[in-house]
């Protein structure tokens, strides 16, 4: 059984999101999640077999699907030969997956393929398609809507077979019968067609809300002995929004008993149910139905008649991840679907998130009631989802009680500013200097234009998107959306009332769908809303169902942002490496040429002189003779220098002073200690 979609705002749109395993084998299991994806994975490894996004997947999301039924073999030669022009008809259809749309059309898509196979939409629906269901032995396909038709359809041609009105209100459920004779249609009341007639040929009357599944539990009457005509003595099963019941009815001859034979009780809403069909009256109904709190039921009754009271469950099983550490406790992990495997011992259980499930087959065990299956999921990420346990209690209010929330338009006047000090100047001086009347219209003119300026910025912005989201009026919404101060916007998303906050954030995700220019600003809003107002959405019990599309939006605009930005980077690597070697090619290289060389020279003298120094300390290294022989030769040549150095003194009219500051600048020849060695 496909869940109905359950991203919708409707409060009695069924819960949980449309998914269904193939009919061979359960070897697949498709999901559409609120955002249009369609994923196919493969329940032997857990692995994502195909993944399929609509051109319209944000405006027209998936509501429902349906497998196509594999093909019936024939028994006999004649029935063979009698159905060859069908069995070549539906011998195609073996892995087409069926997919209602919000927008009202149905997709054929096809799993071999990897690609959409058709679509139907000509003649059809003008409203949300709630379930489809395959004929085994036509191929055909039976839709219904909220426009309260039922259509069936021709799948080779894609056009309408035929179109009838279903109910007075919205048809949200379908199911044929186990011969493929009749339709079960379900909105407020369950009623039991004839397809060849098209006419009514039962009413059935119980829930008190919309019926979100409808299924036959036996292929066969409970007594057999008496003649049997496909369809007296069935019993098929409905489950209906927000009710706890799955009511058990049966179909009989005589058209007076209405009310169900039986019902079995469950912790919450169901979203998915799979069964296991009686096919003799000795054989019990095995039904496991997933509660939105997460939690999966198992039944197992011989259904023989009447039963007063509710049946309780055999067996109960949950999820939950290990505690890790003494303080940490564990948290429930949601069940999203559960499937009797063929050897009917064992279940596919789906748990986790729809973005990342996983897949795993659980032995069932008879003698235990209740199940607890301790799962370590933290390697993928997984999104906080509503479960059974919550510290928040929502108080029990009459539907016809109205709560006033402070900052509602019509509970408060709008506080008028005082008037501008230059209008009350002109007031009093009235009575002395007239002005003209020109000059006061012009004062008047613009005194108003800035108090409307200033009541628009300051005040009247919460108060128009309040207004703006009750009403939807497109135009003040714009006027209040499409500003671009920062300041103001923190400013009006403080101001405005808590019940408007969803309604706007609802908004926004619409327009983050738009052009990406608007969506620039849209973020900014987004930020504000999320940053201020996280401690209300925090309380909020469904905000995963509500805020669902707005995350899959972002995921799948910040998908490719990662691969975008390395390639933004390889290829600015490239520009700059270009660049720089066309650069290098273009320069020549210039001869170049100082323009001043200076030489000092003190510096030549200085090292002329620590080479002399290096040279008579390496002769003061030879043998006594040589210094004995050579002391005339140095004598004389000492006794040559101080005249030289008497003369310039004498010239130059140097004193001691200078002949210090010579020696300081490296000029002396001989040290003094030299001086005494040497005499």
């Amino acid at each position: 059984m496909a869940a109905g979609g359950g991203g919708s705002c409707d409060p009695l749109a069924p819960a949980g999101v449309p998914c269904a395993f193939s009919p061979d084998r359960q070897a697949y299991f498709a999901l559409a999640s609120t955002d249009g994806h369609l994923r196919v994975w493969e329940t032997a490894n857990n692995r994502l077999h195909q993944e399929y996004v609509p051109s319209a997947h944000l405006s027209g999301t998936c509501t429902c699907l349906a497998w196509a039924p594999a093909r019936l073999q024939a028994k006999e030669s004649h029935q063979r030969k009698k159905r060859k022009s069908e069995a070549v008809g539906t011998s195609d259809q073996i892995d087409l997956l069926a997919l209602g749309t919000a927008v009202g059309s149905i997709l054929l898509y096809s799993t071999v393929k990897g690609e959409l196979h058709s679509k139907l939409i000509s003649g059809g629906h003008d409203n949300r398609i709630n379930c489809v269901q395959w004929h085994e032995d036509s191929g055909c396909l039976y839709s219904c809507s909220d426009d309260k038709y039922i259509v069936e359809w021709n799948v080779q041609t894609c056009k309408v077979k035929c179109k009838w009105k279903g109910d007075n209100s919205s048809v949200t459920s379908l199911c044929i019968s186990p011969d493929g004779k009749m339709l079960l249609s379900a909105g407020r009341t369950i009623k039991l067609w004839v397809l060849e007639t098209k006419e009514v040929y039962r009413h059935f009357t119980g829930h008190a809300t919309p019926v979100s599944s409808l299924m036959f539990t036996t292929i066969r009457p409970p007594n057999e002995s008496q003649p049997f005509d496909g369809i007296t003595g069935l019993y098929f099963l409905s489950g209906a929004v927000h009710d706890r019941l799955l009511n058990v009815w049966q179909v009989r001859s005589e058209n007076k008993e209405k009310s169900a034979v039986m019902s079995f009780t469950v912790t919450d809403e169901p979203v998915y149910i799979d069964l296991t069909l009686s096919e003799n009256k000795e054989e019990p109904v095995k039904l496991a139905v997933v509660c939105r709190d997460g939690q999966v039921h198992l039944f197992e009754h011989i259904l023989n008649g009447h039963c007063k009271k509710p049946l309780t469950s055999n067996c109960t099983i949950q999820i939950t991840t290990p505690g890790k550490g003494k303080k940490s406790t564990p948290k429930p992990i949601p069940i999203l679907a559960a499937g009797f495997c063929p050897d009917k011992m064992s279940l596919l259980l789906v748990y986790g998130n729809w973005f990342q499930p996983t897949i795993e087959r659980v032995a069932l065990n008879s003698k235990e009631t209740h199940m607890c299956l301790v799962r370590d999921i933290s390697n993928c990420w997984a999104p906080k989802v509503e479960t059974a346990i919550t510290k928040v209690r929502t108080p029990v209010m009459n539907s016809e009680a109205k709560v006033l929330v402070p900052g509602i338009p019509g509970h408060h006047a709008a506080i008028r500013p005082p008037p501008p000090a230059k209008e009350v100047e002109t007031k009093r001086k009235l009575g002395g200097n007239e002005v003209s009347i020109e000059e006061r219209l012009g004062a008047m003119d613009i005194d108003t234009k800035e108090e409307k300026d200033d009541l628009l910025q300051t005040n009247s912005f919460p108060v128009l998107l309040t207004q703006g989201l009750e009403s939807n009026d497109f135009e003040m919404l714009n006027k209040v959306l499409q500003t671009r101060n920062l300041n103001l916007i923190k400013k009006t998303v403080l101001r405005i009332p808590l019940h408007a906050v969803i309604p706007l954030l609802q908004e926004l995700t619409k327009r983050l769908q738009g052009h990406p220019n608007s969506a620039v600003l849209m973020v900014q809003w987004l930020k504000c809303v999320l940053t201020v107002h996280a401690s209300y959405l925090s309380t909020l019990p469904d905000l995963v169902h509500q805020l669902g599309t707005l995350y899959q939006l972002m995921e799948s605009r910040v998908k490719t942002f990662q691969k975008l930005s390395h390639l933004h980077g390889k290829l600015i690597l490239l520009i700059t490496q270009v660049t720089a070697s066309e650069k290098t090619k273009g320069m020549t290289s210039p001869g170049q040429k100082a323009k001043l060389v200076y030489e000092e020279e003190s510096s030549e003298e200085e090292s002329d002189d620590e080479v002399a120094d290096k040279d008579s300390d390496d002769d003061w290294d030879e043998d006594e003779e040589q210094k004995e022989s050579e002391k005339d030769e140095d004598i004389d040549e000492e006794n040559e220098e101080e005249d030289e150095d008497a003369e310039e003194k004498e010239e130059n009219g140097e004193d001691r002073d200078g002949a210090s500051e010579k020696e300081l600048n490296g000029d002396s020849d001989l040290d003094p200690e030299n001086e005494s060695e040497e005499e």
